[in-house]
């Protein structure tokens, strides 16, 4: 069997009447699957507990999470090979807690809050996988390192290290965060996975059959930082926001990498450092993606696909073939020497 616990808050003020009709909608659906639990109310909070067979609790949380009366649902711990239940006799139960006194109430609405925020809090620094296992019902440390095949993306801002010791510290961490936003924004829509940030650089994974929706993301990503630059006023660093991306595709190791300090769940290898280099190379052909022949044969859309040239990239004894796309915005490219140039002609002066 499964548990789930988790916390969510209503979209608006519900009246008793509404309470009590979700509990007793929710003893009628989940005996029929033989879901037992108990639902806990208090003012804008629901805190939950379902526990049954894993495809009929899935069902139920399914339900739940469609519910419009529900918004930022938060699983706070799953069970998987639950052998006893809890609330063995309760087909669901619903306590409502808003009429305990005043005191208690207050400190049961600050404990569920403050859980709440935490959870949020800690979300942001957890990469994706790991919370896709916790809510699972999987420990993330249990799991094994791997030897997997994966589409590998590297990106990160041109000239960053130069730009960011003109302009002010607010601002260049402002332009840093705008990037990873719009970049893994569009990394995740499209099926993708953010293994980790390093200063301004984006890593991501996406399965061996997504090669396409790599693809998609830095080109989306491409324009929207064009669309930005557009936008931008005269010598601001947005003015000269330009980044690279590699992709390449091959095995890598997946899994928990780290030390009893601090464990990241993540992907190196070969490929890895492939992409990086790869990257690295977009300035030289003045291109906004650089792949190689592996991601273009794994693509099935019709992408415009153009050769870039032979390299013997870092670490590699013999050259291999560079693939590009031909896109207004991935043609849209400045090498570290043309943002120097820039930057100098048309910013004489930068204040700090």
């Amino acid at each position: 069997m499964k548990r789930i616990m988790y916390i969510s808050t209503t979209t608006r003020k519900l009246s008793d009447e509404e309470v009590d009709e979700i509990g007793r909608k929710s003893r009628v659906n989940n005996s029929r699957v033989a879901v037992t639990g108990v639902l806990l109310s208090a003012n804008e909070f629901f805190f939950q507990i379902l526990e049954g067979n894993e495809e009929d609790v899935a069902s139920v949380m399914d339900r739940i999470k469609q519910d419009p009366r529900h918004e930022g649902l938060l699983i706070l711990k799953a069970e998987n090979g639950v052998t006893k239940r809890l609330f063995g006799d309760w087909s669901m139960n619903t306590v409502r807690l808003d009429g305990m006194s005043d005191m208690l109430m207050q400190a049961i609405r600050i404990m569920l809050e403050n859980i709440t925020d935490s959870h949020r809090i800690i979300e942001r620094y957890t990469q994706p996988a790991v919370l896709q296992f916790m809510t699972e019902g999987i420990n993330p440390l249990t799991v094994p390192v791997m030897k997997t095949e994966q589409v590998i993306l590297f990106g990160d801002i041109v000239a960053f290290s130069y730009l960011s010791g003109l302009y002010p510290v607010e601002e260049v961490a402002a332009l840093v965060n705008l990037y990873l936003d719009i970049a893994s924004r569009n990394i995740a829509k499209n099926g993708g996975q953010v293994t980790k940030y390093v200063g301004d650089c984006v890593v991501a994974h996406f399965p061996p059959d997504r090669a396409d929706d790599a693809v998609r993301s830095c080109i989306e990503t491409l324009r929207s930082i064009q669309d930005l630059r557009a936008s931008a006023g005269d010598c601001r660093l947005q003015k000269f926001l330009y980044c690279g991306f590699g992709i390449s595709k091959g095995l890598v190791i997946e899994g928990n990498i780290g030390s009893s300090i601090k464990m990241d769940y993540t992907v190196l290898g070969d490929i890895v450092n492939l992409a990086a280099r790869l990257e690295s190379l977009t300035r030289e052909i003045g291109k906004g993606i650089a792949l190689t022949a592996a991601v273009r044969d794994a693509c099935k859309e019709n992408w415009d696909f153009i050769r870039a040239g032979e390299f013997t990239l870092k670490g590699q004894s013999v050259p291999q073939p560079v693939y590009s796309i031909a896109d207004p915005a991935v043609d849209d490219m400045k090498s570290y020497e043309d943002i120097l140039q820039v930057v100098a002609s048309d910013c004489c002066e930068i204040q700090h």
